[in-house]
């Protein structure tokens, strides 16, 4: 059952890095769209794509911590205690991100739209880099149990990296969903302007890893070792393979199966992370077995989650798909009571 949880684990990672991945790429691509006048057209669609859903794709963070201190409280503990400061920033960051881009919709004045604007922007940037620190510190075996907080847990060249090829992730599925998105919206403008976008994006992929497989052979030697056979290097070699096939797809406009061959690249990028690290949550100090709570408690959470991947499961691939054929209306200022005020726009 241990071994179960920890791969429904691993499952829920890699459905938030690649659900809320893209919400922070639009996030990212929104941070770097310009002054007002320049940035309004990219900015319209990234409010008109993200908003029906942008909320829902929390959810997976919600569950994989509820897995996390349910069904591994020791290892839940321990990476808590060494990585707060680092998980508080990116609370912060998800707290202040979900604020502004619900409030600079309805928002008119232009001096608040801004403010509410970069809070949504620059959160949209931070977030994914810190919990993108906290995984290179607990691959590169930073995270022990009695590990007390310091930089070094998650301020080290393997979560810098692990950090910024977060950033750059996001930022490839952001600009990729984009593009259809475009399509979508009858935003043929910026088809192209996205698609520059996610090539470049997937370019900043390709140098970060080249540059990580050094450090990480010199500085998360497990994790290396796990990634250069088995299934860890196939899965690697699918992800590679698929994010290969993006930019061919991205290259020839084909830009509804482009979608998916990126969210496949990240998926399979995080499986390979979890197959790495067998049989340890953290290399190499803690085992899945030796991290999993009572067997009672781990049958029950097994129960609980099959039902709610039976429940809640349908109703999120569903509303994905509505989402996608552009079945889901969006709010207007009527639904959400915004008025306008004497002063608006300035």
């Amino acid at each position: 059952m241990a071994e179960f949880i920890a791969w429904v684990l691993v499952l829920a990672i890699a459905a938030y890095a690649c659900a809320g991945g893209t919400d922070y790429g639009a996030g990212f691509w929104d941070l770097l769209a310009g002054g007002a006048e320049r940035g309004k057209r990219p900015r319209w669609l990234i409010d008109h794509a993200m908003a029906p859903v942008w909320e829902a794709n929390n959810v997976w963070l919600i569950f994989v911590l509820v897995i996390m201190w349910t069904g591994f409280p020791t290892m839940f503990q321990a990476v808590f205690e060494a990585m707060w400061l680092p998980l508080l920033l990116a609370a912060v960051g998800l707290v202040l991100r979900g604020a502004g881009f619900a409030l600079r919709k309805p928002t008119r004045r232009l001096a608040q739209r801004r403010v509410y604007g970069a809070m949504f922007a620059v959160s949209s940037l931070l977030t994914p880099f810190f919990l993108g620190a906290v995984l290179g510190g607990i691959a590169s075996g930073r995270v022990k149990v009695g590990t007390t907080a310091s930089a070094d847990a998650w301020a080290n060249p393997v979560s810098l990296l692990t950090g910024l090829l977060a950033i750059a992730a996001t930022a490839f599925l952001g600009a990729v969903f984009l593009c259809s998105d475009a399509l979508r919206f009858d935003a043929h403008d910026l088809v192209d302007y996205f698609r520059v976008r996610a090539l470049i994006a997937f370019g900043a992929v390709v140098v970060l890893a080249l540059i990580a497989l050094p450090v990480t052979h010199d500085d998360a030697r497990y994790v290396w070792d796990g990634l250069t056979r088995g299934w860890g290097l196939l899965l690697i070699i699918l992800a590679a393979v698929c994010g290969l096939a993006t930019v061919l797809l991205l290259l020839r406009r084909s830009h509804g199966w482009s979608r998916y061959t990126s969210v496949a690249s990240v998926a399979l990028t995080v499986g390979a992370w979890g197959f790495a690290q067998r049989p340890y949550l953290l290399p190499t100090s803690m085992t899945v077995t030796q991290a999993a709570g009572a067997a009672h408690t781990l049958r029950w959470l097994v129960i609980v989650t099959a039902i709610a991947i039976v429940l809640v499961g349908p109703a999120l691939v569903l509303l994905y798909r509505l989402d996608t054929m552009g079945e889901l209306a969006e709010l207007t200022d009527a639904d959400t009571g915004a008025a306008r005020a004497t002063g608006d726009n300035l």
